[in-house]
């Protein structure tokens, strides 16, 4: 079951238990950096498959741009003969990852106590909502977190309503801390050969992602306002009009403001005292905010994002997401990589680590439902496989 080799995870068997986003997010990770992903689904798939439109032909972009580099096996776990497969493929795993309800997998043999007592070495991950003690009994859904937790009365104008972000941020944003304790838990097998069970929450993602404003409240007692696109200790550090599109200015610091003004032409602004520092800026920003769009409206936005760039003044134009792979074009990113050949070749976004030496890798295209079926219940019907540490996989 070797896939081609190349990549940091080269060797690593991954069993991918998990649906939806943030788990099939973080084995879709794993899987870039050459860990052989078995995605196990149900017969009717995971939800994602029928998230539409848009779509690439007939299969769903959002199923696509999470789950390329994985086999797929379809196994109905209400089926004993399949729950046996998915027991040995358990076994055999170096990695398990699942994310259903807290508790969810018991029933088929396949939670942490079960699977680690035939594979001591496993490192298995549960994502959930809100964790495995008194929010376990909790659906966990990205959009509750972003009420819950506080983003979304963060969002929006002051005077208007609450607003979800535009992704679904929490979820990628677990599926980030799980691959993260994933390695650190791969380390410590490594170093004692001891698995263990790691677990992550969206609610806990959320309030660690909230950084500054997490902050504010547990060490300062403050409970943060929504302020639109403002930032509440930084200025400017928020949409500004220009002669067409607003343009993003964030000059954070003293000298970036210097040379904002320089560039704008605003001869004394920042020695003015009113402004001179970013804590007067932020108190005066009804006062500067007129002074600096009077400038800016003399220049489009891309003009303007030229100019200050090459001043060392942070900016950029607000667009859609054409024009943010175009400016990924532009910087020489290569944001877009395809997976597959022929017919069954995807255009998906390129993995975000670049390695100098054990480079990721993109070797399958996203999988249809089942589609390694046979070649998978083989391989595990098949006597003499060994455990977690590697011989079995061949």
């Amino acid at each position: 079951m070797a896939g081609t080799g190349g990549g940091p995870l080269a060797g690593v068997l991954v069993a991918d238990f998990s649906r939806i986003l943030a788990g099939p997010y973080a084995t879709m990770l794993l899987a870039d950096l050459g860990a052989e992903v078995v995605k196990v689904e149900g017969p009717q798939g995971d939800d994602t498959r029928t998230w539409m439109p848009p779509t690439r032909g007939e299969t769903s972009t959002y199923y696509l741009g999470i789950n390329r580099g994985k086999r797929s096996i379809a196994l109905d776990l209400r089926d004993p003969d399949d729950v046996g497969l998915a027991r040995e493929l358990a076994r055999r795993a170096d990695v398990v990852i699942e994310n259903l309800r807290p508790g969810g997998m018991t029933k088929y043999g396949l939670d942490f106590d079960s699977v680690s007592a035939t594979n001591p070495g496993v490192v298995y991950a549960s994502i959930s909502g809100f964790g495995s003690g008194k929010g376990a009994h909790v659906p966990g859904y990205d959009l509750m977190v972003q009420a819950i937790s506080g983003l979304m009365d963060l969002t929006g104008d002051p005077d208007g309503p609450p607003y979800r972000a535009g992704i679904s941020v929490f979820d990628v944003m677990a599926g980030n801390h799980a691959v993260i304790g994933i390695l650190a838990a791969l380390r410590h097998r490594d170093a004692t050969g001891d698995g263990q069970h790691v677990e992550v929450n969206l609610l806990s993602s959320a309030l660690t992602g909230l950084v500054n404003h997490s902050s504010a409240w547990v060490a300062g007692g403050v409970v943060p306002h929504r302020m639109g696109n403002a930032h509440p200790s930084v200025f400017p550090y928020e949409p500004l009009e220009t002669a067409d599109d607003d343009l993003i200015v964030t000059a954070a610091n003293d000298g970036q403001f210097r040379k904002l003004c320089e560039v704008l032409g605003l001869e004394g602004v920042a020695d003015d005292e009113r402004f001179a520092r970013n804590a007067d800026r932020t108190k005066n920003r009804d006062e500067l905010r007129p002074i600096l769009v009077g400038k800016l409206k003399e220049k489009t936005a891309v003009e303007w994002f030229d100019l200050l760039v090459a001043a060392g003044v942070p900016c950029g134009p607000i667009q859609s997401i054409d024009g943010g792979f175009a400016m990924a074009e532009r910087f020489g990113l290569e944001p877009v990589v395809e997976v597959g050949e022929g017919d069954r070749a995807v255009p998906t976004t390129r993995h975000p680590i670049r390695f100098s030496q054990t480079p990721a890798v993109y070797e399958l295209p996203p999988p249809e439902l089942d589609e390694h079926g046979a070649e998978l219940r083989t391989w595990l019907s098949a006597d003499g496989a060994s455990g977690a540490t590697g011989d079995g996989r061949e």
